[in-house]
């Protein structure tokens, strides 16, 4: 019988499962935060203390997609092995997960805020944030890079059986059929039309999918929501920032995690572009309300500190930042179809981004001005220079 969580029920559920005393139970409050893909509970406790409690939403047939095995897969991992410890500074911390319900019980971080609400709210861009974030990101590759251990523990399934085949996450578009007429609206359409109209566009993605290199633990999902900053940012702490919701962590290639996460700065910029048909998109990109030269300086600190915290993969990788931009344009081109998926458009401010997105795939060498505001070789010098300095 399937059990589904809920406000009436949560409270004996935690209590059964043993994560509440019965003291507890009579004094908790809880919020519903139904919003978004899973159910949602925030159980708050006397002395500021507090739960996120989530379910994955079934399917018609009475199942879930059991995305929360990853989650709990990965917080495993942190105890399996205790010389990756320094990654659980910057990790959620899940309390339990109960695998036949497909609950998972979090530690609520009160004291953070998600990124992308704090930039909106602050309306600033504080370099010592990003940061903090490209220091967390190096940590978890330089951690993992290369140690098959690691990687075995990571290829489980949820039935404890070993997946040797790693799941590439960057897909080719193939040509579209006439079932597509069926799928999408007309607006929607133009974006399918334009991605087929340009060849090198599709054939720099072929081109990124066969030069994917799993090497280490990746997040595979660093978008700003999922990434917490202290709201007391600017006192002197290690903890400056959280990386939460590791559903799609597996044995990935770091520049993934890279490319995406500056891609969510540049969807910032690009989401708040003056759009018209009557307006050429040269114009339109200097007219945002949140200019380009706003987020430079925090996507080149984001690098430099990752590169910084983890300058062998510039031995390994030659290629790895032109790779790292491409993975951007990608990223931007999976924010587009994530649009017209679920919220059925495709409208002027779209096809910047696709305009955007195709400049990174197919010129990543010029376009590391665009996004840092330098050219590669610059960025590396600065990089080489610090790490002298430090040595």
């Amino acid at each position: 019988m399937v059990f589904s969580l809920s406000s009436e029920n949560v409270i004996q559920y935690l209590v059964d499962v043993g994560i509440f005393s019965a003291a507890d139970a009579a004094s908790a409050l809880f919020e519903s935060q139904e919003a978004g893909k899973n159910f949602n509970l925030l159980v708050s406790l006397p002395g500021n203390r507090k739960l996120l409690v989530k379910q994955e939403r079934y399917r018609q047939n009475g199942e879930t997609a059991n995305e929360f095995f990853r989650e709990w897969l990965f917080h495993k991992f942190l105890q399996q092995f205790p010389d990756v410890g320094s990654i659980s500074a910057f990790a959620s911390e899940v309390l339990s997960f109960d695998p036949s319900n497909s609950i998972l019980v979090y530690k609520y971080l009160s004291e953070y805020l998600d990124l992308g609400s704090f930039y909106h709210q602050e309306q600033e861009l504080p370099i010592a944030i990003a940061t903090g974030v490209g220091t967390a990101l190096a940590a978890l590759h330089r951690a993992t890079f290369n140690r098959q251990e690691y990687r075995d523990f990571m290829a489980q399934d949820p039935s404890g059986q070993l997946c040797d085949e790693l799941e590439n996450p960057i897909q080719a578009l193939g040509r579209i059929g006439p079932e597509i007429f069926g799928m999408v609206t007309t607006e929607a359409l133009k974006y399918f039309v334009l991605y087929q109209r340009y060849e090198s566009l599709g054939a720099a993605v072929a081109d990124l999918a066969t030069h994917w290199h799993p090497c280490c633990l990746t997040h595979n999902d660093l978008r700003l929501d999922n990434i917490l900053v202290r709201a007391a940012w600017e006192q002197p702490d290690s903890g400056i920032v959280r990386l939460i919701d590791w559903e799609r962590c597996s044995w990935g290639d770091p520049a993934f995690d890279l490319g995406t996460l500056l891609a969510s700065y540049l969807a910032i910029w690009l989401r708040s572009l003056v759009v018209d048909s009557a307006i050429e998109l040269e114009e339109s990109l200097r007219l945002a309300a949140t200019p380009l030269a706003v987020l430079q300086p925090s996507m080149l600190a984001l690098t430099q500190a990752y590169l910084n915290a983890f300058p062998l993969i510039l031995e390994y990788r030659r290629d790895f930042l032109p790779r790292t931009i491409q993975f951007a344009g990608f990223a931007l081109i999976d924010k587009i179809e994530a649009t017209i998926q679920y919220q059925k458009y495709f409208d002027n401010t779209g096809i910047c981004m696709l305009q955007v997105a195709k400049s990174l795939l197919c010129r990543p060498q010029q376009s590391m001005v665009t996004v840092f505001g330098i050219p590669e070789s610059e960025l590396i010098l600065s990089t080489n220079l610090r790490n002298r300095v430090c040595a």
